[in-house]
């Protein structure tokens, strides 16, 4: 089947991205100040500040002990997807199961997720997953976090809880962080969704962002970390710290007043791009969420 996606060899320049940044960033923080006092005029936020949880880990996936199999291919694939207050399962599936880029990947990261979502979405793709929802939206009244799901082991579910609740709503964010089994291979999959533009400040993202390097770095694993960053200003900040930024060159992700903004992104240590193909592409939400889907091929650091 024929997909609907960009990879790095049609890349946009970064030129045209930068002009009228600043102005930009002026007009998503009006739009979150406005958001943000409708939503207290009808709304109060419940956020779940206990790191043990809400917990939820299952799966419908490969259960066996990573020491009885053997190492499969040195290269694999990672999605990571926001799908909006997680409303259009069904057509987020679909996508799922029918794109090339998309189709079985080793690792999903999903964002704006509930329970119900993550369970159904790796019911249908026979999926070990974990889960911590981080709020209850105070748009969706429904429970609201990251998710990691993988078709190989998956053990070590932990939540990291991020510093800083947002303007306005007071909504606090947690990645979810787990260890997926490849064969031999242990990789350390965490997936992040950042405050809202304008809903933090700069420095407060900042320490949010440092917070999952720290946790990373605690570890041997290779890492990868995903998910909806809500802008570029996190990729120097995990190549600060020695981390390769996959996405750095993808089209926009989320769209937003008009345009497509570079909110979702892939940082890996320990692992590269892998060779024999595009690295790194998008594909089109197809009525799914108003995130386009991001894929990333990788391989460990020794292996193109």
């Amino acid at each position: 089947m024929h997909d609907n996606h960009d990879s790095l060899a049609g890349r946009h320049g970064s030129a045209g991205a930068e002009t009228g940044a600043a102005q930009r960033r002026w007009a998503w923080r009006l739009l979150a100040a406005v958001a943000t006092s409708l939503l207290l005029s009808c709304a109060t936020t419940h956020n779940y500040l206990d790191p043990a949880g809400p917990r939820y880990v299952g799966g419908y996936g490969e259960n066996a002990s990573p020491e009885a199999r053997e190492s499969p291919d040195d290269t694999f694939r990672v999605v990571t997807f926001n799908i909006k207050f997680a409303r259009e399962i069904d057509r987020a599936l679909a996508l799922l199961q029918t794109s090339d880029a998309l189709r079985d990947p080793d690792i999903l990261l999903l964002q704006e997720m509930d329970a119900v979502g993550v369970e159904r979405i790796a019911r249908e793709l026979r999926m070990n997953f974990a889960y911590f929802p981080s709020t209850v939206h105070p748009m969706s009244h429904r429970d609201f976090g990251t998710a990691v799901l993988s078709p190989w082991p998956l053990d070590e579910a932990r939540k990291i809880l991020l510093p800083h609740a947002a303007f306005g709503t007071r909504a606090r964010r947690a990645a979810t962080s787990a260890v997926v089994h490849r064969g031999s291979l242990r990789i350390r999959a965490v997936a992040v969704h950042l405050s809202a533009p304008g809903a933090v400040t700069d420095d407060e993202r900042r320490e949010q962002v440092r917070i999952i390097i720290d946790d990373a770095a605690a570890t041997a694993d290779v890492v990868v970390v995903g998910g909806d960053f809500n802008g570029r200003a996190a990729g120097r900040w995990f190549r600060d710290r020695g981390f390769l930024w996959i996405t750095d060159s993808l089209p926009g992700t989320s769209r937003g007043l008009g345009r497509w903004w570079s909110f979702d992104h892939v940082f890996v240590r320990g692992l590269t791009a892998a060779g024999g193909g595009p690295a790194a592409g998008v594909v089109d939400p197809a009525g799914a969420s108003d995130h386009r889907a991001v894929w990333v091929r990788l391989a460990p650091q020794n292996v193109r």
